[in-house]
């Protein structure tokens, strides 16, 4: 028995003629399933459960469009349990309550009952809350699917108890043998007689981006839009062009892939390779991400990964981002491109942040010591007369412009040493000005003899 909450059968019988290729071509066994077969080849894990009908609560993971819905139906048709299909965008907690509650019943009389949630990242804490119990006591078999990372998007509790398997993005292989199939497949446009190069099914292969469903219906719309004449239908490279002009590129900017491709920017950038920065930049600005947020992570750049090594990378950097702020996408893509591109190639340096956290390390681990009486102010008669800025010397008047005698840290950490300049760019001669005044303070401290 196959129940969908929505009062349809999940294989609902409709026209064929009326859905769209993608629907038409769905697969019904796994062998009709394109790529997965690290999960779905003989012998791997998946299939193995699935043919067993051992089927376990589990998490589909993976990029829209490479088939976690479709193994999730072809569960389905292979299952001998019951299969509840849910929505998290139209299923409330009352809703789930009332199915729980019927597949528990179902469960006491010895059925098993599987319920599918697509996008299961969409349910809250509390509606996911709703299926732990039943999974817990074995009620019902959870299958989940979601694009987002199920570690930040899945209960605690909930995703201990299920089995992840990540799916990846189709190869353009695997989509091309998709778009053939349906070419030649009853069910596609093997009734009709289709002529369209090699070269342009990879071109749709290509465009498609490893997500099948944008394959099957990129195919269909540049075949309903060729050419007829006696019968045959031609596929121009015209026509593909026209319908392969704007690709949608895979990224939510609230999701993991929003991190990922930020992580990919800031890496290329320390690796001072400016090919690769340019590239995950415009992967960014094309997907429809705030450029603000991008020359804000160059500003952080600037300053963690480049630093003294070269002080103009950070004018670079805030420049970008008020070039941003003034004037948009798309004119400051090249702002953006210039700021990255100057990162990528400044020499490199990690001092500054080095130094911050061997100092906050101390200021966290450390007694937190009162600040030397040297250096504090004495606004009133009362501090002056407790010792406040006794001994202080003005920095200005001496020479080298610096008392090296007067201590600035607290006592327990007098002499610590938070930063260390590297040998690039222009931290050497930083380095020299350092090395310096601590000669100088260590001539004090240990005078000549007399």
């Amino acid at each position: 028995m196959q129940l969908n909450f929505e009062e349809q059968t999940l294989f609902e019988e409709s026209s064929q003629a009326a859905q769209p290729l993608a629907a038409r071509m769905r697969p019904e066994t796994l062998d009709e399933v394109a790529g997965q077969q690290h999960l779905i080849g003989p012998g791997k894990v998946l299939r193995t459960i699935i043919e067993a009908d051992q089927v376990p609560s589990m998490i589909f993971w993976g990029p829209p469009g490479v088939g976690k819905t479709t193994l999730a139906r072809v569960i389905a048709k292979q299952t001998e349990a019951s299969f509840i299909d849910f929505s998290a965008v139209t299923s409330g907690i009352k809703e789930i309550r009332e199915v729980m509650k019927r597949a528990d019943t179902m469960s006491k009389q010895g059925g098993r009952t599987i319920v599918f949630v697509d996008e299961i990242h969409r349910f809250n804490k509390a509606q996911q809350d709703a299926f732990l119990p039943f999974v817990e006591k074995g009620a019902i078999t959870l299958i989940g699917a979601t694009t987002e990372n199920p570690s930040f998007e899945v209960n605690g509790a909930l995703l201990s108890r299920c089995k992840v398997f990540v799916l990846k993005a189709l190869e353009t292989e695997e989509l091309l043998g998709l778009l053939r199939r349906a070419l030649e497949d009853p069910r596609g446009f093997g009734n009709q007689d289709i002529r369209i190069e090699d070269d342009l099914l990879t071109a749709i292969a290509i465009f498609s981006n490893g997500d099948a469903r944008t394959a099957l219906s990129t195919l269909e719309m540049v075949v309903l839009n060729g050419e007829e004449e006696n019968g045959v239908t031609t596929v121009t490279p015209e026509t593909v062009e026209q319908c392969t002009s704007q690709k949608s590129l895979l990224y939510d900017k609230m999701g993991e892939e929003h991190y990922n491709i930020i992580s990919a920017l800031h890496k290329s950038m320390r690796n001072s390779d400016p090919d690769a920065s340019v590239y995950w930049l415009a992967r960014m600005l094309e997907a429809g991400e705030d450029p603000l947020y991008i020359a804000r992570r160059v500003c952080r750049f600037a300053a963690e990964d480049v630093g003294l090594a070269d002080t103009g990378a950070l004018n670079v950097a805030v420049n970008a981002f008020h070039a941003c702020h003034f004037i948009g996408m798309p004119e400051c893509s090249v702002h953006l491109t210039e700021a990255v591109v100057y990162m990528a190639l400044a020499p490199k340096s990690n001092s500054m942040d080095v130094a911050y956290l061997r100092a906050k390390q101390d200021a966290l681990t450390t007694m937190a010591e009162p600040v030397p009486l040297i250096i504090r102010n004495a606004p009133t008669r009362l501090m002056k007369d407790l010792g406040y800025g006794s001994g202080y010397q003005y920095a200005h008047d001496l020479e080298d412009r610096v008392a090296p005698d007067m201590q600035c840290l607290p006592d327990s950490l007098a002499g610590t040493e938070y930063y260390i300049p590297s040998d690039q760019g222009r931290e050497p001669a930083f380095k020299e000005r350092l090395d310096y005044l601590k000669s100088l303070r260590k001539n004090q401290s240990n005078p000549p003899a007399e």
